[in-house]
């Protein structure tokens, strides 16, 4: 549990910085820099989709080397190096590398971090593990949404002093990296080590598929925060309903990964993919800021449902000796549709309106949870 908390504390720090910055991106880019909503959607796309590629990289370097807190703390470094570029930006170009350095460190760490969250955890309270750190996050990032409000209520268009002040709990979280034990041994396969697709179990190889479709419907939540501009937001009050997507992540993930556990992970995932449907079918039909209140709650919801889920899902059935490369080949996955999903999501806006791009999500919403239900049958901690 020890290492769990500092992960958490880690984590906690880490998004503070990161969630002061993310909701003012898109605003930064389109007005104050002047760049088009499809340029928003490369951006995003190209930053989560190379950093994807590490990903699962990084997790089988961790696995094989057992190097997995050093990798953590190299990439939650780059990310703090990200802010650096981000401050010094004067084009969408600088963005786009800062966004590429802080996307490379969230490559870089995520695998191994998820891993060592596993090997310290029971393996009957997965759910409960990944639940607590997701919480620990989530309200730093709550925290930094709610600093970024105040630091924009004195001068709304001052971006340069928020980004400064974001490197501040950004290092303060790469020090506390160092507090980490090495876990307890997990158990080692009397094999040489390797991994290859035809060694993970069916029924992982079908979710693992299941993700990628999925998530070329699931755009960058960048364009969640354009939608609620393009209706009249302005720059508080689009900080204001991040805030509030935040805190209802916050409040439900651990809840959320404790009831997976008591009752498995499949009922729970499936729930949540069809509340994205509802979410962005919502998305697509709103027509004044006063329902983005409710949308934007409902699809806190939804991340509480879901991302912690899934990787104690993935922590229960992939071989104890791969989990590293497992979880890291699930988030390549997910961020390597980023990049056609974010781009079919800007072309959909500029070509078909700004309803497209929320009507494709609603529909590979609801493929996902159809999907889910024929894909996991009589495993523990699953159905």
């Amino acid at each position: 549990m020890f290492n769990i908390v500092v992960l958490g504390i880690v984590s906690f720090l880490t998004d503070i910085s990161s969630e002061m910055v993310y909701p003012l991106l898109p605003i930064f880019l389109t007005v104050t820099l002047g760049a088009s909503p499809a340029v928003v959607g490369i951006i995003e796309g190209i930053a989560e989709s190379l950093a994807s590629l590490f990903k699962v990289f990084s997790g089988y370097w961790g696995d094989k080397t057992k190097k997995k807190k050093e990798l953590a703390i190299v990439g939650y470094g780059s990310s703090f190096f990200g802010k650096v570029i981000l401050i010094l930006a004067g084009s969408w170009n600088g963005v786009l590398l800062s966004r590429i350095v802080d996307r490379l460190g969230k490559g870089v760490r995520t695998a191994p971090r998820d891993a060592i969250i596993a090997d310290s955890a029971e393996e009957k309270s997965f759910g409960q593990a990944f639940g607590l750190h997701r919480a620990m996050d989530t309200f730093g990032a709550v925290i930094g949404v709610g600093i970024a409000y105040l630091l924009l209520m004195g001068n709304s268009s001052n971006f340069q002093r928020i980004f400064i002040f974001s490197m501040i709990p950004a290092f303060l979280g790469v020090v506390a990296l160092f507090f980490i034990r090495h876990p307890r041994k997990v158990k080692e396969s009397s094999n040489k080590f390797s991994f290859s697709w035809s060694q993970l179990d069916g029924r992982l190889k079908a979710f693992l598929v299941l993700t990628f479709i999925f998530n070329l419907g699931n755009s960058s939540n960048q364009f969640l925060l354009l939608r609620a501009n393009n209706l009249g937001a302005s720059a508080p009050l689009v900080v204001l309903l991040y805030l509030v997507y935040n805190l209802s992540y916050g409040i439900l993930c651990y809840p959320s990964g404790r009831v997976s556990d008591l009752i498995g992970r499949k009922k729970v995932l499936v729930v949540g993919y069809f509340i994205y449907a509802l979410v962005y079918f919502g998305f697509a039909r709103v027509s004044g800021l006063t329902s983005m209140w409710a949308l934007f709650i409902i699809y806190g919801i939804y991340i509480a449902l879901t991302e912690g889920v899934e990787k104690a899902l993935l922590a229960d059935i992939a071989p104890s000796h791969l989990r590293g490369t497992v979880i890291g080949l699930h988030a390549t996955l997910v961020g390597g549709a980023l990049l056609p999903a974010s781009f079919i999501a800007g072309l959909l806006w500029e070509l078909m309106g700004v309803s497209a791009p929320f009507y494709f999500g609603a529909g590979m919403g609801l493929l996902a949870a159809i999907g889910l239900l024929f894909i996991f049958n009589n495993q523990q901690h699953v159905v």
